[in-house]
């Protein structure tokens, strides 16, 4: 009853309040990109400002547009007093450029990861991992949204232009003390920012519209809905598109996961209606509803005092004004093929149970939690599996609260929950799946294009106080990589590298005479080949033809071969 009490006089307020323009994230695109980490103010309560970390912004960062295929040189400029890292959530990419809590990027230094994009149309993000600060820095809002477009996508009939039909929502909980400074891994994050934006109204035309949702918040699970109830259309998960569009009325989304839907407004000009996360609806262990625990029992200090919790919340209020030109006005029948691995191709089974280090209810609820009985140790290896294997991973969750469980470096298919299929929005490529208290999940995932002996990918709970106290694992793919690997100390001297094409090579054991080199992407496809002519051991190269990215440059002389990594910027 106090709850219902609480609920009807809390949304009445939150009814009014929805009046502050929508910030919508400026865009980076290119083959050449440069995110600066840096310590900033925003202010939501006046006279009060808040001490945040941007990315080229105060609060957030921009939203990255990329095509796959596209090679991308980074340069990721940490302005901070504080090691960082920046992680490509959702990306399958080297473990190197992966931005784990193994890459630090050092106070007042810089960071430039290159990688070829190789992942489907769909939204991912980026955001500090670095152990012990990801909640921390995540928090404080250094984290921002990657949109990739590819060729497939491009065919269909979809919304696509960028804050006009086509619109990011990163919904984040947040608390603040009473001097309005971020409370980092507590249970008071009783405010809703969308975009960085309090109390948000988003403008919207009058047909049909793509939302492209991020759970972006530390710990909180929302449930997701039209205030009218109205059914909208799940088209995408975390790693791309869905066979066909999904019809909704409810969608859970657990922090890290990413959403795609379609919501059609046609007709409803001069309308405007709530996104509302319906958290009374939530059952029983999921962080967000009334209990947390699924037993009953335990309690997380200072949740019950949240008015969120259990309860049914604004989000963002839609405005429907005029439609654009061109509008999309139906919903398509089929998106893409989508098909996953099949169990019979599995090399092998990885079981992860999920435990509470202490047992009884208050363990069992705030841990901190363990996966296969140890908390995470960045010199242990918890895992090791070959390149080209596919593996069946069986996710075991024995506490009474659920948890969004995430693997870096490729993106993996639900395969049963409980023995039975995922439903058909959860049956796409995903890279957080929630798994529920009690429950057991198999996911199936293969181990493509990328080995590394010495620098793992991660795998853990994206609840951030679970993974700052240890959630979390690390995994190495070894065997033959399919690109070649070489120490940058090793190779011919090129400068200036960085170049927009014309490097000077310097191979001091041959004086004069010719060279043959030949240049490979970053998976190790052959792109071009040729001699250079040496005089007093330097030649120059004219490479001003080639695209934007990363490369490698094998040199081959009469006293051998050598190579290096070079990079092409305009």
């Amino acid at each position: 009853m106090r709850k219902i009490l609480l609920l009807a006089c809390f949304l009445p307020t939150l009814l009014l309040k929805a009046q502050n323009p929508l910030s919508i994230p400026d865009t980076l695109s290119g083959n050449s990109i440069t995110l600066t980490i840096r310590d900033s103010v925003r202010t939501w309560y006046p006279g009060f400002p808040t001490n945040t970390i941007g990315i080229n912004a105060a609060y957030l960062g921009p939203t990255l547009l990329l095509n796959k295929g596209d090679s991308i040189l980074f340069s990721v400029q940490n302005q901070l007093m504080d090691s960082t890292t920046l992680h490509w959530h959702g990306l399958h990419i080297p473990p190197e450029d992966d931005g784990g809590p193994h890459t630090p990027i050092l106070p007042l230094s810089s960071w430039n990861p290159a990688f070829t994009v190789m992942d489907a149309a769909g939204t991912y993000w980026y955001h500090p991992h670095l152990h012990m600060r990801t909640a921390e820095h995540v928090t404080k809002g250094a984290a921002g949204l990657i949109i990739i477009r590819d060729s497939t996508e491009a065919q269909l009939n979809l919304p696509r232009r960028y804050a006009v039909d086509d619109f990011p929502l990163v919904i984040q909980s947040r608390a603040f003390d009473g001097s309005r400074q971020f409370i980092v891994e507590t249970a008071a994050d009783s405010v809703i920012l969308v975009n960085g934006t309090l109390d948000p109204l988003l403008q919207v035309p009058a047909q049909v519209v793509r939302l492209r949702l991020l759970n972006g918040s530390t710990d909180r699970v929302y449930n997701l809905g039209l205030q009218n109830n109205q059914v909208f259309y799940q088209i995408g998960s975390d790693g791309g598109l869905l066979n066909q569009p999904v019809p909704m009325s409810r969608l859970r989304l657990a922090p890290g996961e990413r959403a795609e839907i379609l919501v059609n407004l046609s007709g409803m000009q001069g309308q405007q209606v709530y996104l509302v996360s319906y958290g009374s609806e939530l059952p029983d262990g999921i962080y967000g509803a009334l209990n947390p625990s699924s037993m009953g029992m335990g309690s997380i200090p200072g949740y019950s005092a949240n008015l969120l919790n259990g309860s049914d919340f604004n989000i963002v209020l839609l405005d429907v004004t005029n439609s654009t030109t061109n509008p999309v006005t139906s919903i398509p029948a089929t998106l893409v093929s989508v098909t996953p691995y099949s169990s019979t191709s599995a090399n092998l089974t990885f079981p992860v149970t999920i435990a509470p280090q202490v047992m009884g209810p208050n363990g069992m609820l705030n841990g901190p939690f363990e996966l296969n009985g140890s908390l995470f140790d960045m010199n242990v290896i918890n895992h090791t599996t070959s390149l080209g294997y596919t593996e069946i991973w069986t996710i075991q969750n024995n506490t009474a609260i659920a948890h969004p469980f995430h693997v870096h470096g490729l993106q993996f298919y639900i395969f049963e929950r409980n023995g039975l299929p995922p439903p058909a929005n959860e049956a796409g490529r995903k890279d957080v799946v929630l798994v529920y208290a009690q429950e057991t999940v198999k996911i199936i995932m293969r181990f493509e294009d990328f080995v590394n002996d010495s620098v793992p990918y991660m795998y853990h709970c994206h609840m951030l106080t679970h993974e700052e106290d240890g959630m979390m694992g690390q995994y190495i793919v070894s065997g033959p990589s399919s690109a070649p690997e070489y120490p940058l100390a090793y190779g011919p001297a090129v400068y200036p590298n960085p170049s927009s094409g014309l490097f000077t090579i310097a191979l001091p054991d041959m004086v004069n005479g010719q060279a043959h080199f030949h240049i490979q992407d970053v998976l190790g496809k052959p792109v071009y080949k040729g001699t250079i002519a040496l005089k007093g051991g330097e030649g120059v190269l004219h490479l001003a033809g080639l695209p934007e990215g990363a490369y490698f440059l094998t040199i081959s002389h009469p006293a051998g071969s050598s190579a290096t990594k070079i990079f092409i910027t305009r």
